[in-house]
């Protein structure tokens, strides 16, 4: 973990402008091609939420400014690595907000994640032992092909974290696709950024290894 040297970042200006925002948050809507991410994890036995999640999250470690966020004292932080923190359903139709450590190795991670599954399903808490912001809040609403979405927010609470959100899968008998939502404090990053994260995620979708 680092602290970004505003006086040299080409954003300084665009920071100090949308951090006094009281929404400064953006958000965009897009469908991705999961056709070989599909198959793939049904290939290997995997659970596709897992698969996806997963190269998600390759993606946003690439991209610097998805780790960054805003601290207490209005400084930039650079985390070295970010996590995945995603709601997680129960079969009472409860949820529970769950911590998932990103490892570049893949069985790592769903290994881990698995466990925290099993936990927060066998328990009632809301929220994980561990809560920091070195995460990216996930949801998943497999129930919905949303076009636009909207998140509930303490805009009072101090929050520089993305909200990525992934939707109901829907084939035409060919190709799969997948809505997904990008929400992100505009202070941090711009349309650019957002644009690379789902270029990235795209191709690593369609990775055929």
């Amino acid at each position: 973990m680092s602290i970004l040297d505003l006086e040299t970042w080409p954003r300084k200006e665009h920071y100090h402008f949308f951090s006094q925002f009281s929404e400064p948050f953006f958000g965009v809507c897009i469908d991705v091609d999961c056709t070989i991410a599909y198959q793939k994890a049904k290939d290997a036995n995997t659970s596709f939420f897992l698969y996806y999640l997963h190269k998600s999250l390759m993606a946003v470690n690439k991209i610097d400014c998805f780790r960054y966020r805003i601290n207490a004292d209005k400084q930039i932080v650079v985390h070295d690595k970010v996590s995945a923190s995603a709601t997680i359903g129960r079969e009472n139709g409860t949820f529970g907000f769950s911590y998932m450590p990103f490892d570049e190795d893949f069985e790592t991670f769903r290994n881990s994640s698995n466990a925290e599954i099993e936990r927060i399903q066998n328990t009632t808490n809301l929220f994980p032992d561990y809560i920091a912001d070195d995460v990216i809040h996930y949801s998943s609403l497999p129930w919905l092909k949303f076009t636009s979405i909207s998140h509930a927010r303490n805009l009072a609470f101090p929050d520089s974290v993305p909200k990525i959100s992934f939707g109901k899968m829907v084939t035409d008998g060919i190709s799969r696709r997948m809505p997904v939502s990008i929400h992100v404090h505009h202070a941090l990053m711009d349309g650019l950024h957002v644009g690379e994260y789902v270029d990235l995620f795209q191709d690593l979708l369609n990775d055929q290894v």
